[in-house]
């Protein structure tokens, strides 16, 4: 009774969100500038505590100025901007963050840290509450921090002008309808700046290989910070390489070898507020295997290795479309099987009927077995989300799970084509 409660409530929220997004008028409530607001997040395995650090003012909102409303519920934080003291919602956004994914490590359980976070909003033109998020052990979202925002508060400073160059990559597109993807560069010293320029056409080729984004690259503006680093290649821990680089990136993240990324939110954000963006995307210059990628916060991709392509599609997969990794192993309990699974391309069956039951052929078995005549249908394949029991895939190979068949499945295809029209429609 408790469950389908749930499922009615959602729904009545999904409804007044729709209601709220076609009202919310863009000029009406914000500026052409970007608010980032930078906070700290303390804890361990089972805690977690908010700190603001300060308030941003950087020059260009790249985000959607039509769909200003997160209706996908995607993402294990969110925030929401209203007026104050009001439920009336003016702006709202899931995503991901790196202190998640930190409390789920072993390190987690033995000692406490804490993480420089950010999030970044259109800049209000009057007074209005950020109110904070987190999912409990439900997957429900429970109300973590309010913070008053005054447009007008003189400790508001504008972002730095930076000193580097912006390369436009690809597009000229407005944009409030075109997905703006920041590029920086870790690792590249001053005299490989070159290569980076032609990494950054190797990542615009790597994306519009693959479907569905070959099908809209008039909606994608690529932009390149040119920040030059000390030291050529990335810190190594676990092989005792210590580099010092633009972005401080680093393998063994969490003690995973090819786990890349780095914790220097700060400058990360403040070299991608140079431009408008909606995605952060690190180039790595190594030709070690490895990277990374946080729903709505960034990606890392390494450029020098044979699988650097697929590479850079899988995390963008992460961290544009909210995509899991489709893979399992033996011994891993990271989804608890009682919850539906936010990410739209694995399932418990606990809310099958919000995932891809609609493009289940009613000749399909279900589950599906791993058999060679169901390797082009969709199905419900066991094994996901790292767990061999329980959670199940829609298909038996997608980029999400190997680089065996060098393309997304049906489900993952349509979760980043709605991303894609989230931001540009």
């Amino acid at each position: 009774m408790k469950k389908v409660f749930v499922i009615i409530f959602s729904t009545v929220l999904l409804s007044l969100s729709l209601k709220i997004t076609a009202q919310v008028e863009y000029d009406k409530y914000f500026t052409d500038n970007q608010l980032r607001i930078d906070y700290y997040l303390f804890g361990n395995a089972d805690t977690a505590m908010y700190a603001v650090d300060k308030l941003v003012k950087e020059p260009k909102w790249g985000g959607p100025r039509v769909q200003l409303i997160d209706d996908m519920n995607y993402g294990s934080y969110k925030f929401e901007v209203t007026l104050p003291n009001s439920d009336e919602v003016l702006y709202s956004h899931g995503y991901c963050l790196l202190f998640g994914e930190w409390q789920t490590s072993d390190e987690a359980k033995k000692i406490s840290k804490g993480f420089h976070e950010s999030v970044v909003m259109p800049f209000p033109k009057e007074a209005v509450d950020v109110i904070f998020y987190a999912r409990n052990d439900r997957g429900e979202f429970e109300k973590q921090m309010k913070l008053s925002v005054d447009p007008a508060d003189y400790f508001i400073a504008p972002a730095p002008k930076l000193p580097y160059a912006i390369y436009n990559v690809y597009g000229d597109y407005p944009v409030e309808n075109a997905v703006d993807i920041v590029l920086l560069p870790d690792g590249y010293t001053e005299q490989e700046m070159g290569k980076f320029v032609q990494d950054c056409q190797f990542f615009v080729k790597s994306l519009f290989d693959y479907e569905p984004y070959n099908r809209y690259q008039d909606r994608f503006n690529v932009r390149a910070v040119m920040v030059p680093s000390q030291d050529s290649d990335i810190t190594m821990p676990g092989d005792g390489l210590y580099r010092n680089t633009a972005l401080s990136c680093s393998f063994w993240t969490f003690d995973s070898e090819r786990y890349c990324m780095t914790y220097d939110n700060e400058t990360m954000k403040t070299l991608a507020g140079q431009v408008p963006y909606d995605q952060i995307y690190i180039l790595a210059n190594t030709k070690k295997y490895g990277g990374g990628g946080i729903f709505n916060s960034y990606c890392v991709s390494t450029t020098g290795n044979s699988f650097s392509s697929e590479v850079i599609i899988h995390e963008f997969g992460h961290g544009f479309a909210g995509l899991a990794d489709e893979y399992a192993y033996e011994g891993s309990d990271e989804y608890d099987t009682s919850v539906e699974p936010w990410e739209p391309n694995i399932t418990t069956l606990v809310h099958f009927d919000t995932k891809w039951q609609d493009m289940l052929s009613r000749r399909t078995p279900i589950p599906t077995p791993v058999e060679k005549k169901y390797e082009n249908c969709v199905g419900l394949y066991e094994g996901a989300g790292y767990q061999l029991h329980g959670i199940y895939r829609p298909m038996i190979d997608c980029l999400m799970n190997t680089f065996n068949g060098h393309k997304f499945c049906p489900v993952c295809e349509r979760a980043i084509e709605r991303m894609i029209k989230h931001y540009t429609e």
